[in-house]
């Protein structure tokens, strides 16, 4: 008979079960009694009304152990995410203490949001992932690895670059400013930053010098991607224009009194950037997906590895900037009096200027 503790999940049929407990304890009783083969007809309508009620009752407690089934899954879900959450605030906590993120925003405004520390922290972890693959990469193509196990590395390189794409594409729905305005870059790195990052059509023309030699539907196929890729970035820039003027023209215009309306237009026109960022950031990926279209295993292999060292040297280059102050601390003595003479000549040609009005 059916187990009491499955149908605690399903009240509804306790009375059925009773019943059935009770019909059975009667049909035993009778059948001390009566002879084999009294009541024949009866019992095979009594038997089917018992298949039926036993199926029924079968298929509640497969219905309570597939309930069970999921709230034990349920319950381990919960508890991996909140081990993974307590871990996300550990990290989240120890940056702070340090003072800094990786790109250096937290130092300089004291306080981000939540998301963009934690789009910070994984990104951190995805530059210790790149690191890995830079190493790895530039061990196989000095080993001069066949073009089958060069393309694997290759690929799992490109996947790298995919997944930054899609923790950008999920951060910027809760900070879409931390993004597009490059803070979770160091400060260099921002100097070169167009909607959130690199400028695909610049990372083709560095990338062009250092893949020689290219056969000439190369240069050709390469050529016409930095020209659809120029084309398209114009596009995008002349887009966010617009959408900085009006945003202007939304803040300054109107009366004082309607100044709420006026914040939640604003608003609303901000929240295109996100529309913006992505796709600069489908720009960007589609660029890195086309090259190995174009080169070679070998080639593509050493064109992701001068765009790691390249922009491994830009991180670099900002925390010399950060840790030994202005750039004269840096420079030799005769590099020293060559730049003070330039600045004493551009002093001079500034005099000049002013002083024909």
């Amino acid at each position: 008979m059916a187990d009491f503790d499955d149908l605690i999940c399903y009240p509804y049929h306790v009375h059925e079960y009773l019943q059935l407990q009770e019909q059975e304890s009667h049909n035993n009783q009778q059948s001390a009694t009566l002879p084999r083969n009294f009541g024949r007809g009866s019992s095979s309508s009594e038997k089917q009304l018992d298949a039926k009620t036993l199926r029924r009752l079968a298929q509640n407690r497969e219905a309570a152990r597939k309930s069970r089934l999921r709230k034990k899954a349920y319950v381990q879900q919960l508890e991996s995410s909140r081990i993974k959450l307590a871990q996300l605030e550990q990290d989240l906590q120890r940056t702070r203490s340090q003072g800094f993120f990786v790109g250096g925003c937290a130092a300089a405004f004291g306080n981000i949001s939540s998301g963009a520390a934690m789009f910070d922290m994984e990104y951190s972890r995805w530059l210790e992932d790149d690191h890995r693959h830079l190493s790895e990469l530039r061990t196989r193509l000095h080993a001069h690895l066949s073009d089958t196990d060069l393309q694997t590395i290759v690929d799992g390189y490109i996947s790298h670059y995919d997944k930054i794409f899609r923790l950008k594409e999920a951060a910027a729905k809760s900070d879409v400013l931390h993004l597009i305005t490059g803070m979770w870059m160091t400060p260099v790195e921002r100097c070169f930053v167009w909607i959130g990052d690199f400028r695909p059509s610049e990372l083709i023309k560095m990338l062009v010098s250092q893949l020689d030699p290219l056969t000439e539907h190369q240069v050709m196929g390469i050529c016409n991607l930095q020209h659809s890729s120029q084309q398209a970035e114009e596009a995008l820039t002349l887009g966010l224009e617009q959408l900085y003027h009006s945003l202007m023209d939304s803040i300054a215009g109107g009366p004082v009194i309607h100044e709420m309306q006026q914040m939640a237009v604003a608003l609303s026109k901000l929240a295109n950037l996100e529309g913006f960022l992505h796709q600069a950031d489908n720009l960007r990926q589609q660029i890195l997906h086309q090259l190995p279209r174009i080169l070679t295993v070998r080639q593509t292999a050493r064109c992701f590895l001068v765009i790691g060292e390249y922009n491994q040297r830009l991180r670099a280059l900002s925390s010399l900037w950060a840790s030994h102050g202005p750039p004269e601390v840096l420079i030799t003595d005769d590099q020293s009096c060559q730049t003070t003479d330039l600045q004493m000549v551009m002093v001079q040609q500034s005099q000049n200027h002013f002083s024909n009005f």
